[in-house]
């Protein structure tokens, strides 16, 4: 076999998100070499699609601060979130948001000038009390202007794109350190060993688990499941977000953003049904009571349409003018697939998979972190994670809509910043011992043209799984079902040691990475499904109708799934940095 090329840089970074592309700016403009791996042209980066804004006390159009809004973000995270990073976030978030507008995104503006904020569900004036109005879009395309944006600045800061390459896994010696990671180019389906004194995961989460999803094909929790294989667990997996307002039978998203601006959804009664669930935020509730609620209509025979099985988010009474104005890629999505202009009738809406809020385990500065026995947890030398596939946990058991793209710059920016110490520190690249090379190479190998051709097709287990993650793990749980669903996707996890990919030369290596995608998936599968079946409570967005309440006495706790250990536990951090904790109260809207 020919040998395998070889680059060496300071730090590697798999994923070009809203995450990986801010670590990478600020170590590319602190001259550092750095590489971005994307299996996509980064500009096709998850991040694009992120609609409704980006969260920030700036107090442009109501009264705020980041302790308010630090309150928020627990509140919604239903107390499971760890309040130092919370802190840090909601204190950093306005600082982020400047160095945006500096970048070059062009922000939704106020007739004074000052950047427009938005409603958006979960958020309060004076901690619980009146709407706040605290996140900050650029019209209903604000993910989109922000990709495009630090892309441009990467360009000019000279960051080194590997674009259409994928990431087969980490490279690590007998101590733990990672030293890269093998990766390999779609196009022509030859691997690159690429060495790194740091190695940055922000590939982003694992939507395509589930049937239904607003999420792109590329989100397969690669990372994920790269951590995994490594040896890390992951943290919280139980916790999947549905957002309420996916089109009904296809799942593309509405932003939260529709319901900001004055929407609200109606059942087939014609009622406006949440005040029933929220009485005080009603349609701005937070979005696992909303998911839940519409849930409950439809499941109660109050649906819309011929099989009432749906409910309608009505714009109308905004009119033109307004929907043009804020929410115009909404209404060139619903006219150009439904027919149906949201100026003139409602749209049809039902729960979608949209969001991984368990993750790879990181402290604050993006070090992704391991259990220790009895002792604080460890760093691990050198491996940092940011984005939705890192677990800071900021989000806990339900993100509020408006932190998702304000927890990948603000952490891609910590994660780069302690890796510039780091390297100053740590001068050189560690050697590497070619064991890790042969182990990852037997994954690449596993899906060549000479692979085991007997077992059943990638796409019919892909489509298993997504059925049996939509059917056994999706809004609402119990034990029966979960139990189930845990039997089912381990035999299908067995299923996939004999799977095979098709010998076409011309679609080679669209078929290994499918392969290489669904053992990711697999692996997500496996941690979600575990951690769901074995959380007898209902937090946030896991909701155990066998368990209705919340236990903090038994499950104040984080779970960790890994392959070696099983299930294992840690606690959640309450203490932050320098204010007063916000102890668990009963959490209505």
């Amino acid at each position: 076999m020919a040998a395998i090329q070889r680059r060496k840089f300071d730090t590697l970074i798999i994923g070009a998100g809203g995450g990986g592309l801010r670590a990478a700016l600020k170590l590319s403009d602190a001259d550092a070499s750095v590489a971005v791996v994307s299996k996509v042209f980064p500009t096709r980066s998850h991040t694009v699609a992120a609609q409704g804004g980006m969260n920030a006390a700036l107090g442009n159009v109501l009264p705020d601060n980041w302790h308010w809004h630090m309150f928020d973000t627990i509140k919604g995270s239903d107390y499971l979130g760890d309040q130092d990073a919370i802190e840090y976030m909601c204190r950093a978030a306005p600082k982020a948001v400047y160095e945006l507008e500096h970048f070059g995104v062009p922000f939704s503006r106020l007739d004074n000038g000052n950047i427009y904020q938005r409603p958006f569900g979960g958020q309060s004036q004076n901690f619980g009390g009146d709407q706040a109005a605290r996140t900050c879009a650029a019209a209903d395309r604000t993910g989109h202007a922000i990709l495009h944006s630090l892309y441009q600045q990467n360009i000019r800061a000279k960051t080194h794109f590997f674009d259409e390459y994928f990431s087969v896994d980490l490279l690590k010696d007998d101590e733990g350190h990672v030293l890269g990671a093998l990766v390999f180019n779609i196009q022509d389906g030859k691997p690159i060993i690429i060495e790194a004194k740091t190695t940055l995961l922000a590939t982003g989460g694992a939507g395509q688990l589930y049937k239904t999803t607003t999420n792109a094909l590329i989100n397969t929790g690669d990372g994920l499941g790269m951590a995994l294989r490594a040896g890390i667990p992951l943290q919280d997996m139980e916790f999947f977000q549905f957002h309420p307002t996916g089109i009904a039978g296809r799942g593309m998203l509405i932003t939260e953003g529709a319901r900001g601006e004055g929407g609200y959804l109606v059942n087939g009664e014609g009622e406006r049904m949440m005040e029933r669930y929220a009485p005080k935020a009603k349609d701005l509730a937070s979005r696992d009571v909303v998911s839940r609620a519409i849930a409950t209509e439809i499941r109660e025979g109050r649906g819309c349409g011929v099989n009432k099985d749906h409910v309608m988010l009505k714009l109308d009474h905004l009119g033109e003018e307004v929907i043009q104005m804020r929410l115009p890629g909404i209404r060139q999505t619903c006219m150009t697939f439904l027919g149906i202009d949201p100026a003139e009738a409602p749209i049809p809406v039902f729960p979608t998979a949209h969001y991984t809020m368990g993750g790879i385990p990181t402290n604050r500065n993006g070090q992704v972190v391991m259990p220790v026995k009895d002792t604080p947890e460890e760093a691990i030398e050198g491996l940092y994670a940011a984005g939705e596939c890192a677990c800071v946990s900021v989000h806990g058991a339900n993100r509020l809509g408006g932190n998702s793209l304000l927890d990948i710059l603000v952490f891609g920016r910590a994660a780069a910043n302690h890796i510039i110490g780091y390297l100053a520190e740590n001068r050189y690249h560690r050697s590497m011992d070619e064991s890790c090379v042969e182990k990852a190479m037997q994954r690449f190998e596993r899906w060549g043209k000479n692979s085991n051709k007997t077992g059943e097709p990638v796409s019919v287990l892909r489509d298993e799984l997504k059925k049996v993650m939509e059917e056994h793990c999706g809004v609402f749980r119990n034990e029966e079902v979960l139990k189930e669903g845990v039997q089912k996707i381990e035999q299908l996890a067995e299923r996939m040691k004999e799977a095979s990919i098709t010998d076409h030369s011309d679609i080679f290596n669209t078929a290994r990475v499918e392969a290489l995608e669904l053992e990711n998936l697999m692996a997500c599968g496996l941690a979600t499904m575990h951690s769901a079946y074995a959380r007898t409570e209902s937090r946030g967005a896991h909701s155990r109708i066998d368990y209705p309440e919340r236990d903090d006495i038994n499950w104040m706790r984080h779970t960790l799934y890994s392959f070696e250990n099983g299930l294992d536990y840690k606690p959640v951090r309450t203490k932050p940095v320098s204010v007063d904790s916000f102890p668990p109260r009963p959490r209505v809207y």
